[in-house]
């Protein structure tokens, strides 16, 4: 399923109807730049081993172009123009002054050393450093990188340009210029978002069950939020198994965090093995977790997990969309239909980039805020975005996650032709 087909659905839909300018959907089409690279690394045992990277700038109409590298084995070329398009929505969605753009390099890190690791993050910049910078492109984080990779890569700019440049990276750790809060933005700035559909449909916290798919940084996070918020977490999983409450009662997010870094997957027990005899829980597969019971489904995994195929067997009220385009097009139609509401990932995620957007700010004017100074600024972005994409949802009668597209669509094509086509 190309992920970049998806995101042009969205666009088509979005601008079907703004009736937007046949120009301004021409330049929204395609990508900017794209760029590409092989990066030759020196390998520990002597050997030279030489990886694919991409970067592709989608648009700059309203700033930079901003968004994160990830190292992942399955990075291809449809997947980055996607998720470079996705941000140049999320950006316009919470109404932060950047752009969209990603890049990635087809890697499995896992199985790289520390030293090979650092020697491929320093030739990811010297391979792009041309067309990146704090005034131009501001990468960051995403899947199977890290705030060290992000030093890594903001050191190799710095000394490359001969001075001191930590705005060209965000995500970094808080001593080389990094940001309170980022470790735990996209996480919160999400719970923002559904704290306000939960009163807009009158759900009560402690009697609302949650199941959260994917146990990364976004998903362990947001787990931990919502089980102090009162949320009853039933189910959780990770790339290697799926857990259930059989009795209803939640999770302690706490226990399955302490577990989790012990054995290495989501468990509630110290059972040696996956198939335990324990009598509260169950294991199953991602996808059976999908299909259980519950209020509210948290998607925190990776692309394309809710799709025409299982999207009618869902029975969840509300998802949350913390992964890039966890959903697909034909999907939203079936959920739309059943009642589902969608918090989409361009609304539901966009904390992350909008403490990046933060965090930028910060580099640049070398004066630094507190946590609270960071979510108080956050919480506001973040509710008043989610007011301007339900009220345009009740206006067209579309789902969340057409009305974000609308609202963004329109903020980007109004900075195009301001700018001039």
């Amino acid at each position: 399923m190309n992920p970049f087909q998806n995101a042009q659905k969205q666009l088509k839909t979005a601008a079907t109807i703004l009736n937007l300018d046949s120009d301004v959907l021409e330049i929204l089409k395609k990508p900017k730049r794209i760029l590409q690279a092989s990066i030759p690394v020196k390998m520990d045992d002597g050997s030279l081993k030489v990886f694919e990277g991409y970067r592709v700038q989608y648009n700059d109409a309203r700033g930079p172009f901003k968004g994160g590298i990830r190292f992942h084995p399955q990075v291809n070329l449809a997947e980055v123009k996607a998720l470079a398009f996705w941000m140049a929505v999320k950006c316009a969605t919470v109404g932060i002054p950047m752009g969209g753009g990603k890049g990635g390099v087809i890697v499995k890190p896992q199985v790289l050393s520390t030293g090979e690791l650092e020697r491929l993050s320093r030739g990811y910049i010297n391979a792009f450093v041309n067309f990146i910078g704090p005034k131009v492109d501001i990468p960051a984080p995403d899947v199977y990188t890290t705030p060290q990779i992000m030093a890594w890569m903001m050191d190799e700019y710095s000394k490359i340009k001969g001075k001191n440049t930590p705005g060209v990276i965000t995500g970094k750790p808080l001593n080389v210029g990094g940001s309170l809060g980022r470790d735990t933005a996209t996480a919160q700035g999400g719970f923002y978002v559904l704290d306000e559909l939960v009163k807009k449909l009158k759900l009560n916290p402690k009697n609302t069950k949650v199941i959260i798919q994917g146990f990364g940084n976004a998903g362990s996070n947001m787990a931990d939020i919502m089980f102090h918020a009162g949320y009853k977490i039933i189910g959780y999983s990770d790339s290697k198994t799926a857990i259930l409450d059989i009795k209803g009662k939640g999770f302690d997010s706490h226990t399955i965090e302490k577990i989790k870094k012990k054995k290495g997957y989501v468990d509630i027990c110290d059972c040696h093995k996956i198939k335990c005899s324990c009598k509260d829980h169950k294991h199953m597969t991602n996808e059976q977790l999908l299909q259980q019971k519950c209020d509210i489904l948290v998607l925190a995994a990776l692309e394309n997990v809710v799709t025409q195929n299982n999207a009618g067997k869902l029975k969840t009220k509300i998802i949350v969309e913390l992964a890039n385009g966890p959903t697909t097009p034909e999907a939203d139609v079936k959920l739309y239909k059943k009642g589902i509401h969608v918090l989409p990932d361009v609304l539901a995620n966009a904390g992350g980039v909008t403490v990046s957007y933060f965090e930028w700010v910060q580099n640049l004017q070398n004066n630094y805020w507190t946590k609270k100074e960071v979510f108080t600024k956050l919480q506001k972005i973040m509710i008043e975005s989610f007011n301007s994409v339900w009220e345009l949802s009740q206006k067209h009668k579309v789902d969340l996650r057409t009305a974000s597209f609308l609202l963004a669509v329109d903020r980007i094509a109004d900075a195009i032709k301001q700018r001039g086509i």
